[in-house]
């Protein structure tokens, strides 16, 4: 594994980033671009690994709403099944008792109605096993429903920072050096972050005593704070002799696997809380000689942000 021999002693070496300096990182980024984790842990058993109430919240809505429909099927053909044992004897009000087919489409939708509580009244139990089993499963409704409302409500109120992230950094001219640069947005309309603040740092591939051990450095930014955030905001780390990147070309920025992981956290007053994003830039993210167009432009009246333009980036000549 190759790595660069040389670190600029003034650079901030940041030792609590979370991640080791382990060099046989052979699973790719520490941190997917979405901000999770790239991790797995293993060694306890999956209950005590596994929050169903937390995995539930961080599902996306897709997937959220399939869980739900699958669910209520689920658990709807497991009470068919168990009526359908007990057989249309159990029942009054049927349409049929010896189409088998019908009697099972019958007693699917007495159990959704019973599991639901909405009880439309043509077909009711008139057996003890039939009841007994009903009166179970409007008490798993009842809790199912409260489930399902928790989960909802929690989905929808949880603060969450709507920023999108530029797909690229890149390394341009800043001033009279160069900088590497990224930038994100708030996308919802009249959504404003206040009290913005971003922290960006960079893990390394470098060479310590022979050996190729992974460095972690907070990068100095041209601006790490802002009070409210309207616009996009791109964020410049300067390459002086304060930066760890100094003297870097593109090659040795892919032997160093180079890593550039971001948090960014600012105050919402919709929720009245303090919301955050976290994503990371591979080496193979992170391009040259490329700098951001403008993302906004001006009328009589008004300023209009261009979102679609977060990412649209033009050659340096």
């Amino acid at each position: 594994m190759s790595a660069i021999k040389r670190v600029n002693p003034s650079s901030n070496i940041n030792d609590d980033t979370g991640f080791g300096s382990n060099t046989n990182n052979k699973g790719g980024r520490f941190v997917n671009r979405d901000g999770s984790f790239n991790l797995q842990k293993v060694g306890r058993p999956l209950r005590d690994r596994i929050s169903i109430y937390h995995t539930m919240l961080h599902l996306p809505s897709w997937k959220f709403v399939t869980v739900i429909i699958l669910f209520f099927i689920a658990i709807n053909l497991l009470y068919t099944l168990v009526y359908f044992i007990l057989g249309p004897g159990q029942f009054t009000g049927m349409l049929s008792t010896t189409d088998q087919w019908q009697v099972f489409k019958e007693l699917y939708f007495f159990s959704t109605e019973t599991f639901t509580t909405v009880g439309y009244g043509r077909v009711n139990p008139i057996g003890d096993g039939a009841n007994f089993v009903a009166s179970l499963e409007s008490l798993n409704g009842f809790l199912s429903l409260a489930i399902f409302t928790g989960l909802i409500y929690g989905r929808f109120s949880k603060p969450r920072a709507y920023l999108a992230f530029s797909d690229n950094a890149v390394i341009a001219p800043y001033k009279d050096k160069t900088g590497l640069m990224f930038r994100f947005a708030c996308y919802k309309d009249h959504h404003t972050l206040t009290d913005v603040e971003v922290k960006a740092t960079i893990a390394l591939l470098v060479q310590e005593n022979s050996k190729a051990v992974y460095k972690f450095f907070d990068l100095p930014l041209e601006r790490n704070k802002v009070q409210s955030l309207p616009m996009n905001w791109t964020v410049v780390h300067p390459i002086d002799e304060q930066s760890p990147l100094l003297g870097l070309t593109e090659q040795e920025l892919k032997e160093a696997d180079v890593e550039l992981y971001v948090l960014v956290k600012g105050f919402d007053d919709v929720f009245s809380n303090i919301v955050l994003r976290r994503t990371s830039y591979t080496h193979q993210e992170i391009i040259f000689n490329r700098k951001f167009v403008p993302m906004y432009r001006e009328t009589d009246t008004t300023t209009i942000l261009e979102m679609h333009k977060l990412n649209e980036t033009i050659e340096i000549k």
